[in-house]
This record gives C-alpha cells, sequence and structure tokens, in this order.
C-alpha cells in the first residue's frame, strides 16, 4: 500500500509550490525547470504540446508538464491564463485532484509537485507526477489492450465522482502486465456524473480512436462501451 500524498506549499516572490511533503525532498523553481542540469530532462515525444519531458530527481523518477494552450486561443497567448485565485490555477487544481484519486486508490500518477507564476492578471504553470514504468498509449496498443479493463478503468474514476477534461486515446496508458493507467487530468473536476456525462467521456474516447486508427477501431470500442454499460447496469439497475 502506497503512502498518501502530503501536501504542502512553499510561497515564491511571484507564486508558489505544492508539493509532496513524502516524496520530494528539495522543492522550489528548479523543478519546473527542464534546461536544469539536476532533471536531466528528455522531451516526451507523444503528446504534452512540446512542454513535456521525461525527468529525474530526488523525487524519483517524474513527467514535467508545463500547461500551455490549444486551438485557436494559443495565438493570443500559449502559456498564460487569467489569474482566479491561487486554488483555481490549472496546475493546483490538478495537484490535488490526482491527490484525492489517488488516495482513493485509482489508477493515477502521484502528484509530486505543482506550480504558478503570477504576473498581474494573468499567470503561467506547470505540474510534476510520478513517471509510470513501461507503458505505451492506448493509441498505439488497443488492438492488443482488454476493452473491459480499459472499461473498468474509466467506470471506477467516474464511479469516484471525477470527471475527465480530455479522454483520449493517449491519455489512457497501459503497462506490461496490461493494468490500465489515466493520465492527464487538467481541467477535471469532481463532480456527480449522470448518464449523459459518462457518455460523453466515452464519445470523446471513440472520436480520438476513430482519428488516429480510423473505422477499424470501432468494434474494439463497441466493446468497451458495452462492457462500461454493464457494470453501470449492475451497479445501480438499468438505466
Amino acid at each position: 500500500m502506497t503512502s498518501p500524498v502530503r501536501p504542502q506549499d512553499l510561497p515564491l516572490p511571484d507564486g508558489a509550490v505544492r508539493f509532496d511533503a513524502s516524496k520530494v525532498p528539495d522543492p522550489g523553481p528548479a523543478l519546473f525547470d527542464p534546461a536544469s542540469n539536476e532533471l536531466d530532462a528528455v522531451s516526451v515525444d507523444q503528446g504534452g504540446r512540446q512542454a513535456a519531458w521525461f525527468v529525474q530527481g530526488g523525487f524519483g523518477r517524474g513527467v514535467l508538464r508545463h500547461y500551455r494552450r490549444g486551438g485557436l486561443v494559443a495565438r493570443l497567448s500559449r502559456n498564460r491564463y487569467i489569474w482566479t485565485g491561487a486554488a483555481s490555477t490549472r496546475s493546483f487544481a490538478e495537484f490535488d485532484l490526482l491527490s484525492f484519486m489517488h488516495a482513493a486508490g485509482l489508477p493515477v500518477p502521484r502528484p509530486l509537485a505543482a506550480a504558478y507564476w503570477r504576473k498581474g492578471l494573468t499567470y503561467r504553470a506547470a505540474i510534476l507526477v510520478e513517471r509510470i514504468n513501461e507503458v505505451k498509449p492506448l493509441a498505439v496498443q488497443w488492438t492488443s489492450s482488454d476493452a473491459a479493463a480499459v472499461a473498468a478503468a474509466i467506470f471506477a474514476m467516474h464511479g469516484a465522482g471525477v470527471w475527465h477534461a480530455d479522454l483520449n486515446a493517449y491519455n489512457i496508458l497501459l503497462d506490461v502486465q496490461g493494468k490500465v493507467w489515466l493520465i492527464d487530468f487538467d481541467k477535471g473536476r469532481r463532480q456527480e456524473l449522470h448518464r449523459k456525462q459518462r457518455q460523453e467521456n466515452l464519445l470523446r474516447l471513440r472520436r480520438s480512436l476513430l482519428k488516429v486508427a480510423g473505422p477499424q477501431a470501432l468494434p474494439w470500442w463497441a466493446e468497451l462501451d458495452q462492457a462500461y454499460w454493464r457494470r453501470l447496469a449492475a451497479g445501480q439497475g438499468h438505466v
């Protein structure tokens, strides 16, 4: 059984760091600088919007991610967000959500540290999480993956009252034992999940699989979809 996350905050001149005191011996801005020699950073080649790195240090092996905007809004600012308070920053919100999920025993990476740097009415942010060993995204190995196991992981997340903002084929990982892991909870939230929200998450995954694998992935997704709703029917009656 893993130890619980012990969050502590460290003020910075222009922001703050929230870190797991049981895992991070030396919190500070250097944790989030991929150019630091102490991190031995290697760029992640899939996903991350060119702003994610595999790193290592006194905390062990981790994944560092700087928050980046996508879509048309990125033309205005790639990495700055409107300030509405520390608790609402993308990094602190994701750290807290992952802490809750880790304590609930869900298959997510343990949060190690999060930070924000404020300037006027905007801020930028970063997060550091533990690296999961020997995993590949569903996008590249869906044909050899157990659709029912993926459905079970998503169902467990929903059962804990967590909604994933971007449940796509790159944010579901499988390790060499076939265990399913869920990652990237930026903009995720805790809420009561009704059928509509559950279905929206599953349909987002369907669109993602269609994009990376084409129509040949639809029978696999249909198997996942059926396994998911069977679990809900067994637990709550027919819906």
